[in-house]
């Protein structure tokens, strides 16, 4: 606790110990060279007025104290054309941060440049330098662009980037591919997310107030993580924040659809539930224990010790098991951070805080999940149910956050602690009907669901970066440990059998589980850059390692409720667990639990795995106008698990599961056609690798939908097992990447560019439907695969139409695939034998999760003069192979959704201190729909959810 409060108060002083030059201000900028993007070191900086000024340090920075006015700074440096930036104010107390000042090589060193500094400030030109000269394909987003655009978090911020789309409104997706062929990192380094069964974490965390940049690559150098396709996204904090700030927001949305409606599901849960964890209302009454006592034990003699423990067992389950129909609220959302950065004599200081919390509410009204097949008779094309759901359920999500990060810089060093925690609770209520109609089994029932779920994550990043003889090393070094866990306390499902309102095995008992996870993650890099001259041109050689460890433990207990000779029959969810219904030494056919995860449980399993790469590359100009990047990367892959399959045929006891040595070679070309012109070639491999989650025996049920994940290390035959469909033996994906590219770079950012690429998959990871068991779904490898793509990307202002359209900006990407799966042996002979008559039945079809097409495009205004900025941007992907068929149960594919969204962003007040915005999501109130898809038949709905239209607003006040 002292050592808390210790710190605390440090904290306090450091932030308020730049007050005593509170008379002066302050003249902070960054230079960087104007045709590598790169920070310039040892600029001299003049005060023309006063003759005082500093020298920029090894990030191109500086920092000036003067008197309140108006200044003339001079910036020279050697075989550098001197620049000279009037109209600098500076008042009193306040910074004049100066971004993007830019530097031009010139041997004449005669050149004077005058620019006012009014007319820097929107630039984002070192950031288009950046891109324009960097070896790999990259875009991405600054931080003066934050400041013009009032974009709260990551997530809003980084869905303008060129290319990258958004799913639910937290998750990036590069190119149209998915999560598994895409990256999130943080400052560089690896860090799971809330899900950690997810690549990408969650980017509406990040207030975009301590982001420096955001980065996508979108193709692969050899100093990158080697397991990603799409793109990898870094998050770049400050490190020095340009200013002190100080910044309280609030934000809500509402949805007519979804809020304020008084037919939406909920139950009451714990007193907690707020801040986004569960206080201990939802405990499992076993404490987890696995030596309970069982019925069997205790029927012939309820007294007895083990009778009485478990009739206290019992009577100690939460009898909620069904919700209630409430009013729904809004979405709400607060957020405060604060940073500054304190120069001294021999070190700056810099130090960022931020806090998030939101509250949402989501309700599907009408929702479907439902399983088609194909009816057994050839000659019958339209598809059969199997099962239909569909109701009402109501979501709660709740988000709290923090980030803290305090960095320090000396003359040739800089050091940087980062902290991270999140906490996330959703709670879900549904009510649903629900109709079987597979293999005989012909029933109605009423279904209800309670689910909660609580994610945490906590994480912890120590870097520094030191440079030795000037500029001419550098090193790089970074250790994060994370912690994260996942519990699913008393997810509850029940069902009553129409019209009786009976239950029975038929229709399913009701079910109570409990599921926990823990993972721990360590990550360790080390980086060497040495700037070389080579063909008597400037070059830099790159190498070193990465090492990373990761350990999980899962464990899911469900339990079966039957109820015996008790009178359940009145359809009322909350009274089967009424004392008066229970077992008991007077009710020895009451209703009783039974815990199905005794004796074997193959839900419980530990893994874990270590990642060793080590990697060099060298970047090297053979001509003046050839840049030639060639890397290589190898990664010793290992990862082991404990567990068992169900029946315990099978038991692993930290059994290797995967065991890779791959090597990763790169090669980027960059040809500077002119000043401003780039042909990029880039041929690559990468690799995707099953997760822990998919590399086990786990069967995890998603009760909402009433779909089961079955681990890839279970297998599938059928014919009495004469005939293998999966051999349970899941491996990594290996991927080439060829990639052509001719870009253009204009003045105000604007940029044109065309793509060609192509990628061939080696035993490609997709979700097949599970032939033996409905509902149910399974990665496997199936047969390689090709992706051949075109990709048009442009950003260009509206000034060709008319001069007067100088604030309007055009922002379009759109990307046509077409990718091909060459099927394996076993589905192919599947889809022979369940072909429709008149069907031809080819050995390939599309690639699952990668979509024909995929259009982004916005037109944005945005008028720095007067604080006012809009947009309004469009997206949509071309239907999308989902889960892919097996045997009679056909394909599933995504049906486009077209998403209209509008904002509106203000910034007004003294000092540009408050920002207001407003924003519409799907103005074209589209649905989310997954259909199936079958020959010569009507598409029939999988997944229907009708997210509704959202109007968003938010205020922002800077102290």
């Amino acid at each position: 606790m002292k050592r808390t409060i210790y710190f605390f108060m440090a904290l306090f002083l450091l932030i308020n110990s730049g007050y005593a030059q509170a008379q002066n201000g302050i003249i902070r900028g960054t230079i960087f060279e104007e045709s590598t993007g790169e920070p310039l070191f040892g600029v001299s900086v003049l005060v023309k007025e006063l003759s005082t000024g500093a020298v920029t340090d090894f990030d191109g920075k500086f920092e000036i104290q003067v008197a309140p006015g108006t200044y003339t700074l001079q910036f020279s440096y050697i075989s550098y054309s001197t620049v000279e930036l009037t109209s600098v104010e500076v008042s009193a107390g306040g910074v004049n941060v100066l971004s993007d000042i830019l530097m031009k090589e010139d041997a004449s060193e005669l050149e004077t440049v005058t620019v006012q500094a009014a007319a820097i400030r929107t630039t984002e030109n070192a950031l288009m330098s950046v891109k324009r000269n960097a070896p790999n394909l990259i875009d991405g987003i600054s931080a003066s662009t934050f400041r013009q655009i009032g974009d709260g978090d990551a997530a809003s911020a980084v869905k303008r980037v060129t290319g990258v789309s958004i799913e639910g409104g937290k998750y990036v997706y590069v190119r149209g591919l998915g999560d598994r062929y895409t990256k999130t990192v943080l400052n560089g380094v690896d860090i799971p997310g809330l899900d950690p069964d997810r690549n990408t974490i969650q980017m509406d965390i990040f207030p975009t107030n301590v982001i420096d940049n955001i980065i996508v690559s979108k193709s692969f150098t050899a100093e990158l993580p080697a397991d990603f396709t799409g793109g990898v996204v870094d998050i770049e904090t400050k490190d020095f924040p340009e200013e002190k700030t100080i910044k309280l927001g609030i934000s809500g949305a509402f949805n007519p659809s979804m809020h304020f409606n008084s037919n939406y599901v909920t139950y009451d849960g714990g007193q907690t539930d707020w801040l986004g964890f569960d206080d201990g209302t939802r405990a499992n009454p076993t404490g987890g224990r696995t030596d309970i006592p069982l019925y069997g034990q205790v029927v012939g003699n309820p007294n007895s010790p083990a009778g009485l423990e478990y009739q206290d067992i019992l009577g100690s389950f939460n009898k909620t098991l069904g919700g209630y129909r409430s009013n729904s609220l809004m979405d709400l959302g607060l957020s405060f951070s604060l940073g500054n950065q304190i120069a001294r004599t021999k070190a700056t200081w810099g130090y960022n805080l931020a806090v998030t919390y939101k509250n949402e509410t989501e309700f599907y009204q009408d929702a479907e999940f439902n399983l088609f097949a194909k009816p057994r008779e050839a000659n019958q094309t339209e598809l059969e149910p199997l099962e239909r759901q569909s109701g009402d359920y109501g979501v709660n999500n709740v988000m709290l956050g923090g980030m803290a990060g305090i960095a320090l810089k000396t003359g040739s060093s800089k050091y940087r602690i980062n902290f991270l925690r999140l906490q996330n609770g959703e709670s879900k209520a549904g009510e649903f009907d629900f109709v079987n109609t597979n293999l005989g089994a012909n029933f109605e029932a009423k279904q209800y669901n309670l689910e909660y779920s609580e994610r945490s994550l906590t994480s912890l990043l120590l870097g520094g970066t030191h440079f030795l003889n000037g500029n001419d090393w550098e090193i790089n070094w970074k250790i994060a440990p994370t912690v994260s866990t996942m519990d699913d306390p008393d997810v509850r499902f029940t069902r009553f059998r129409l019209p009786n309102n009976t239950i029975s095995t038929e229709v399913g008992l009701p079910t109570r589980i409990w599921r926990e996870l823990e993972e721990t993650n360590l990550v360790g890099k080390l980086d060497f850059a040495k700037n070389i001259n080579l063909f008597q041109e400037d070059g830099k050689i790159r190498f070193g390692g990465n090492y990373v460890q990761k350990e999980r433990d899962f464990n899911i207990q469900s339990f079966q409720f039957a109820t015996g000779s008790a009178d359940v029959t009145n359809g009322d969810p909350n009274q089967i667990l009424n004392p008066e219904n229970l077992f008991s030494a007077t009710n020895r056919n009451g209703v009783r639990y039974n815990p199905d995860f005794i004796p074997i449980n193959p839900n419980e399993f530990q893994s874990n795995l270590t990642n060793i790469a080590g990697y060099a590359s060298a970047e090297v100009n053979p001509t003046a106008s050839l840049k030639a990047i060639v890397g290589l990367r190898m990664e010793k892959y290992t990862q082991f698990y404990t567990g068992t399959n169900q029946g315990a045929t099978i038991v692993f006891d930290n059994e290797k599961v995967l065991d890779d040595l791959d090597f990763f070679p790169t090669l980027n070309l960059v040809l500077k056609l002119k000043e401003t012109q780039n042909l990029r070639l880039s041929a690559t491999r990468t690799i995707a690798r099953p997760s822990f989650k998919e590399l086990s025996y786990a069967e995890i049920l998603d009760p909402i939908t009433g779909r089961t994940f079955i681990g890839g290390l279970f297998p599938e035959t059928t014919n009495g097992g004469t005939e293998t469909l999966w051999d349970g033996n899941l491996t990594s994906t290996r991927i080439n990447n060829f990639d052509i590219r001719w870009e253009t770079f204009q003045e105000r950012a604007q940029t044109f560019s065309v793509s060609a690429f192509y990628k061939s998959f080696d035993k490609p990871i997709e979700i097949v439907q599970f032939l033996s068991d409905p509902g149910a779904f399974q990665p496997r490898n199936v047969g390689n695969g090709t992706v051949l793509g075109v990709e048009v990307e442009f950003r260009k202002a509206l000034t060709f139409i008319s001069p007067s359209l100088q604030n309007f900006m055009w922002n379009t990407n759109v990307t046509v695939t077409e990718s091909s799966i060459k099927m394996s042996e076993s589905e192919f002979r599947s889809r022979t034998l369940s072909a429709r008559e008149g069907e031809t039945i080819d050995d390939t079809r599309d690639m699952a999760g990668q979509a024909p097409y995929i259009i982004n495009t916005g037109i944005s205004y945005n008028n720095f003069t007067n604080g006012w900025e809009a947009g309004i941007f469009y997206n949509v992907q071309g239907p999308t192979l989902n889960f892919v068929g097996f045997g009679n149960r056909t394909d599933t594919y995504t049906v486009p959704f077209h998403a209209l969204n509008f904002n509106l962003n203000k910034t007004f007040g003294a000092d540009e201190r408050m920002q207001a915005n407003f924003g519409v999501e799907n103005i074209l109130n589209d649905k989310r729909e997954v259909v199936f898809s079958s020959y010569e038949a009507q598409d029939q709905i999988f997944t229907r959810l009708a997210p509704g239209t959202k109007i968003k607003f938010g205020f922002t006040f800077a102290f």
